[in-house]
């Protein structure tokens, strides 16, 4: 016999085991199992094709060459099925729901700007880099070798935590479960039985994990990056600790944090970010034309708008003026620029300042908030008082999971609309033949061999399908990430941009997908006759564990 490939290997080193286990599950099985998985449009298996099944398997009295042919062929038959099962292909530019919401309610759209009404190119990451590393080494006197690091587009993704204390990008799960092969000091991984000495196993503690917003504060030693913006920074870090293992650099990780944080706050604070976008608006900014026609139809069906924003007016006003044209704030019933969100949501002292077109702040007391007008600062309990916009009818767009939606959807009642626009390249990935091949064998493998630990060999290869370092922003292996349990509870939709409204009639109520519990029955779909063997098998593998 030609050498076994390693799913199947310890399968058959197990035969004898193999063979205990299932005839261990059809003695215990009842004789009602065909019936509990109603026949249907999917009908996976009847009593009497289990009964078939379990005879393909168990007929043996011995763990010779009998039993190992007949797991060969069950092998091959489950890969050939899964084969050429194929999914059905997800539109990326359908809106998703994690709360049910009917846009028939909604009687007034709020809009962050920056990657919600304004999209930029890679461009931009490129130049928050550039930028930062050069006031690290100018303004902090980091070496001038750093220079020679450049932007990697593809090195992070957003919602990871970084372990300020001991130098470590990584990403955990919604459970706090450390993601094994995504642990990264600079630009190198971390060996996965060092991760686990360090931290005493997997798990990271709920008094050492980020605070509300994401931030290390407090004694807290994780920050978790949920800004796109945060994409640089990250990469950046990553380099510069890189640079210091290389050359054998004694430093301490909290003081490297804190001078990149400030370097990347520089870039926008101090205005060098605004300034090189407003100057080449073309290179930094896409997809304008869309946000302009989402915002025309909201207008032309006589919706009422605003945009709360933490970027300053001349800012938004160039970008707008390129997406929509002078006249933008003609769309907007209330505009409000500077907001410093979450701030604004919370903390009920600062008032609203009017700004002129000029950008002077003018010092009389708003008793009103006009169209056409632009404001700064203020705060949402202002804000509810002088427009009376709240609960249910108010829908507010915006990409950061905290900043934009948590105190929204928490404390005000507002529905919350999530945009992502990484969704739109993982949901194509997800609908390429080798993602759905590859996916459906480690399911049906899993299923399979269930007992025998053979899939870890193949769950690196999907990750690698979104980020070689990463994997996913929404999921690590089987649980989610701590940045998509965020998204779920903070966003009532999500999208890839605010163009996916324009295939939605206001008037359509979204539902989210109802998916089965753990201890709910499934309901499974429609799926070839034969691979109904794998699913045999993975009830079979499950009901050993009681």
């Amino acid at each position: 016999m030609a050498p076994l490939p390693l799913p199947l290997s310890p399968l058959l080193r197990h035969a004898e085991g193999l063979q205990a286990l299932f005839s261990k599950v059809f003695r215990g099985f009842p004789r009602s199992f065909g019936a509990a998985v109603q026949p249907g449009a999917g009908q996976l298996l009847s009593g009497q094709r289990g009964a078939q099944c379990a005879a393909s398997v168990c007929s043996s009295s011995s763990a010779g060459p009998d039993i190992t042919q007949r797991l060969w062929a069950l092998y091959h038959d489950t890969k050939r099925q899964a084969g050429v099962i194929s999914g059905n292909s997800v539109n990326p530019d359908t809106i998703f729901a994690n709360n049910e919401m009917s846009l028939r309610d909604i009687e007034i759209y709020g809009f962050d700007y920056d990657y919600t009404l304004a999209f930029y190119s890679r461009h931009l990451h490129t130049l928050i880099f550039n930028i930062a590393r050069d006031i690290l080494i100018t303004k902090h006197r980091y070496p001038e070798g750093l220079r020679k690091y450049e932007y990697i587009p593809d090195f992070a993704v957003r919602g990871l935590h970084y372990d300020v204390q001991k130098a470590l990008l990584m990403k955990i799960d919604a459970f706090h479960y450390i993601q094994l092969g995504t642990v990264y000091r600079g630009l190198h991984p971390v060996p996965d039985e060092e991760v686990i000495a360090m931290y005493e196993g997997c798990h990271i503690p709920l008094e050492i994990m980020s605070d509300f917003y994401g931030k290390s504060s407090h004694g807290l030693s994780m920050k978790q990056f949920m800004d796109i913006f945060s994409l640089p920074e990250m990469t950046l870090l990553s380099c510069v600790n890189d640079f210091f293992m290389k050359h054998n650099i004694d430093y301490e990780p909290v003081h490297l944090y804190k001078d990149v944080k400030e370097a990347i706050r520089d870039v926008h604070v101090k205005g060098i970010m605004y300034r090189a976008v407003e100057a080449d608006i073309e290179k930094y900014i896409c997809y304008g034309e869309q946000s302009h026609a989402v915002l025309k139809k909201l207008s032309a069906l006589g919706k009422k708008m605003f945009l709360i924003t933490n970027s300053p007016f001349d800012f938004v006003n160039r970008g707008m003026s390129y997406i929509v044209g002078e006249d933008w704030r003609d769309l907007f019933d209330v505009v409000i620029v500077q907001a410093d969100k979450p701030g604004f949501f919370n903390d009920r002292r600062k008032p609203f300042r009017r700004v002129t077109d000029k950008g002077a702040l003018l010092w009389d007391r708003i008793h009103r908030l006009d169209k056409g007008q632009i404001y700064k600062q203020g705060n949402l309990y202002e804000f509810l008082r002088l427009t009376g916009w709240r609960g249910s009818k108010v829908l507010y767009f915006g990409d950061h999971i905290y900043s934009d939606l948590a105190d929204l959807t928490l404390k005000h009642g507002w529905r919350t609309g999530a945009i992502i626009p990484e969704l739109r390249k993982e949901i194509k990935i997800m609908n390429t033949e080798e993602y759905v091949q590859m996916m459906t064998w480690l399911q049906a493998l899993s299923g399979l061999i269930e007992q025998m630990q053979t899939r870890e060999a193949m769950r690196p290869q999907t990750k690698n399908f979104f980020n070689a370092q990463f994997g996913s922003l929404f999921r690590t292996y089987h649980n989610p990430t701590y940045f998509s349990r965020r998204l779920s509870r903070f966003a009532d939709i999500y999208m890839a941009s605010i163009s996916c409204l324009l295939n939605y009639d206001l008037q359509h109520t979204f539902f989210p997908r109802r998916t089965p519990l753990q201890h709910e029955s499934p309901f499974w779909p429609d799926l070839c006759n034969g691979f109904s063997h794998f699913f045999f098998l993975r009830h079979a593998a499950r009901a050993c564990l009681f």
